[in-house]
């Protein structure tokens, strides 16, 4: 089986997909010949329905649409706020997004929590598949195994905490395996009891709303996101798992987090996941490194 990864920024980090994409597609030899890129996900700084990351993302839809198509990539739309109410789905903006990502060559996704926004999503725009949002924090295996049930969903983003859940993932049957998706490199700790409002803090600041700024209690968290934190946790999914492991089993499909980070951590993602190690630096030296780069 094939990994399909989906990939963090679409609109956060446009610019480096720019880069990044035309390199991929014409140095196939740089990259596993067992992993692709499905899908990249993102929303608008400015997105109302927007969830998960806030306050990043200013490029053209219609540019993001047209890199896209060419690179035969689908878009995801991620509209994982929380806390709408009716009156927030009359948002123009965030209804021209939807009739134009839903015109995209390549079929567009949007990653949902709210079911009130999936009841008005589904009566007015029938050309979208919807992903479950990892937001929702389902962090009992019997909750997650709900929503796979659950017709409205092509793939569900199961909690990290669960992502070596095997002896429960092996009783799933092949539909179902199809249609997980596992979070790979979370940074946050297992023990994290804030996660769920932390999400909620998002979504009342895409929605404009008064509120303290949310504040990390765990551990880790004054170390903001690293890499290698995230390599140190039991929920790690690294690319030997994913081999001798996921792979095996029927799963296919592994999300990178990151909108809210770097592109340079991005690319450190990149290389780490998709990458044979013998052509690391000359990756790196495509997108940026050169001999005269000072770093301080």
């Amino acid at each position: 089986m094939t990994a399909r990864y989906h990939l963090p920024g679409l609109f956060e980090f446009y610019e480096f997909y720019k880069v990044f994409l035309p390199l991929y597609r014409e140095h196939p030899e740089y990259f596993y010949d067992w992993c692709r890129i499905e899908s990249i996900y993102g929303a608008p700084a400015d997105c109302l329905w927007g969830g998960g990351r806030a306050g990043f993302g200013e490029d053209r839809a219609e540019d993001v649409i047209a890199l896209m198509n060419e690179y035969e990539i689908s878009p995801r739309l991620t509209f994982s706020n929380s806390l709408l109410t009716e009156k927030d789905l009359e948002d123009r903006h965030c209804q021209r997004l939807c009739s134009l990502f839903e015109k995209s060559k390549v079929q567009s996704g949007i990653i949902i929590y709210s079911d009130l926004l999936l009841d008005f999503l589904q009566k007015n725009y029938s050309n979208f598949y919807f992903v479950s949002s990892t937001t929702k924090v389902l962090t009992r295996f019997d909750d997650f195994k709900k929503e796979l049930d659950r017709k409205d969903f092509s793939y569900v983003v199961i909690d990290f905490r669960l992502n070596h859940a095997v002896s429960n993932l092996r009783l799933l049957s092949q539909a179902e395996r199809d249609q997980v998706e596992f979070l790979c490199n979370e940074c946050c700790s297992l023990a994290c009891r804030d996660r769920k409002q932390c999400y909620e803090a998002v979504s009342r600041k895409n929605l404009g709303l008064a509120s303290e700024d949310f504040r990390c209690t765990s551990p880790s968290g004054k170390y903001g996101y690293r890499f290698s934190l995230a390599m140190e946790s039991p929920a790690f999914i690294g690319i030997d798992q994913i081999q001798k492991t996921y792979l095996p089993l029927g799963f296919s499909n592994f999300k990178i987090e990151g909108r809210s980070l770097g592109s340079a951590i991005l690319l450190e993602f990149i290389l780490y996941y998709m990458t044979k190690p013998e052509y690391q630096l000359k990756v790196r030296e495509e997108i940026y490194l050169d001999s005269m780069l000072d770093l301080f």
